[in-house]
């Protein structure tokens, strides 16, 4: 499994309640909510490879 590189992300605190409901609903972590997020918007926009990374 390849290495994670953490960051810091400032984000509205509104938006990060919703984005932490939503993870609680899916059984994720915020972390991993997060990741899913922008890893579908990648693949919805041509960005990555369908199969590059897994969702």
């Amino acid at each position: 499994m390849a290495q994670k590189k953490p960051f810091v992300l400032r984000i509205d605190p509104e938006l990060l309640e919703a984005v932490e409901k939503w993870a609680a609903d899916e059984f994720r972590s915020t972390n991993g909510q997060l990741e899913w997020i922008i890893s579908k918007a990648l693949k919805e926009a041509r960005r990555i490879k369908r199969n590059e990374r897994k969702a």
